[in-house]
């Protein structure tokens, strides 16, 4: 037997194998009356060989894409009521969609081949696409969007310093969140919740490694440490309502995972599974030991694999009880899990082998990027195309 080795362009995974990966084959089996399956729909193209979905929200599906002749990328919007896709343009040269809400779209450009990178905004009902500027250096990155409020990490004049800013997209205005050591000092925004922007931030007097995580009110301008679990370091990498999560040093110097109520100042150690990609959604947090993915549920304490436990599992996205990932097992799959009953679902491709998942919005609708055939026998996969996948219950 030939081994076939590949690299999955566009997804950036090397895959090695004769094989597909543990269950992987979601086709074989009839699915019981009442039970979820998933059809997968390819978005297209720009006119070019590769796109990728990167967020959904609503019928809307948005991403990045090759344009004609693979000239350059291009951020897209893709309407699942319309079956269209719009190009997004760039500032310059190059545009990455990263996310949307509602009407509005973000993510970033590059100026020029060899230039700087800025955030944008698009608005959909408009169709134009605006600058967010920096904080007075080079660049900008984009890492979060709640309602009128865009969150990243901006450089400042000189561009030896980074901070965290907001930008209101009503307003247009851009706020330094400044850091934990005051001008001078490092941060960076992780991800936003109503008026709430959590992030990690240098200390005063302290070495440049160590980093605390942060909580930023926008009414009050307020910055809060959200200190550790008796460490020197934690991150704060995700929100939802009043409740952090991130990883902290234990007075041992060991890695957990953690929670904080923003509300109570209570916090939680959510132990030695959670210690990258920690991820929320209302009491539900998700997370990985860099093997294994897990769920904690925060009112009971109990927490649970998510999947077979076979291969590597990587969540990369939770909204309500529905869990998005890939599983390397050792090819890549795509796979939607529900944490309240266990149940776990690979994702097909587009007639090739591997797929990869990014967001999943309210309605169970799966956003991703997904393989087409090979016209070479010794690959397993074609170009990928931005995809989505739309669950229908069986009769």
């Amino acid at each position: 037997m030939r081994v076939r080795a590949w690299i999955l362009v566009g997804v950036g995974l090397l895959a090695v194998g004769a094989g597909p990966a543990y269950g992987a084959d979601t086709s074989s089996a009839e699915s019981p009356a009442g039970a979820v399956q998933y059809a997968v729909q390819d978005l297209g193209t720009l006119g070019g060989t590769r796109s990728k979905a990167t967020a959904i929200d609503g019928n809307t599906v948005v991403g990045s894409s090759l344009t004609s002749g693979d000239a350059a990328e291009h951020a897209f919007a893709y309407d699942l009521r319309r079956h269209t896709m719009t190009d997004l343009g760039t500032l310059g040269h190059s545009s990455r969609a990263t996310g949307v809400e509602g009407d509005w779209v973000v993510g970033e450009s590059d100026l020029s081949a060899d230039g700087p990178t800025h955030g944008f905004a698009y608005d959909l009902r408009t169709r134009r696409l605006v600058d967010i500027g920096t904080l007075g250096g080079s660049s900008t990155n984009i890492t979060g969007l709640d309602g009128d409020t865009v969150v990243g990490t901006s450089s400042l004049p000189g561009d030896s310093v980074t901070h965290a800013f907001a930008y209101s997209l009503r307003t247009r205005t851009m706020t330094d969140l400044g850091s934990l050591a005051g001008p001078s000092g490092e941060s960076t925004a992780a991800a936003v919740s109503g008026p709430v922007v959590v992030g990690s931030s240098s200390l005063p007097n302290t070495p440049a490694p160590a980093k605390h995580g942060f909580a930023y009110d926008l009414r009050t301008r307020t910055m809060t440490d959200l200190g550790t679990l008796g460490g020197s370091s934690s991150t704060a990498n995700d929100i939802s309502g009043s409740t952090v999560v991130g990883q902290s040093r234990t007075a041992g110097n060991g890695l957990t995972g953690y929670a904080y109520d923003l509300r109570t100042g209570i916090r939680t150690d959510l132990g030695p599974h959670f210690l990258t990609a920690q991820l929320i959604s209302g009491s539900t947090v998700v997370g990985g030991d860099g093997l294994l993915a897990s769920s904690f549920d925060l009112k009971t304490h109990t927490r649970a694999v998510i999947g077979s436990g076979r291969g590597v599992t990587k969540a990369k996205q939770i909204t309500g009880n529905l869990v998005v990932g890939d599983n390397f097992a050792p090819n890549s799959f795509a796979f939607v899990a529900r944490v309240d009953n266990g149940d776990f679902t690979y994702l097909a491709s587009l007639g090739g082998l591997n797929s990869s998942a990014a967001q999943v919005n309210c309605h169970g609708v799966v956003a991703g990027s997904a393989a087409l055939p090979s016209a070479d026998p010794l690959t397993a996969n074609g170009p990928f195309h931005a995809a989505v996948w739309v669950p229908h219950t069986v009769a």
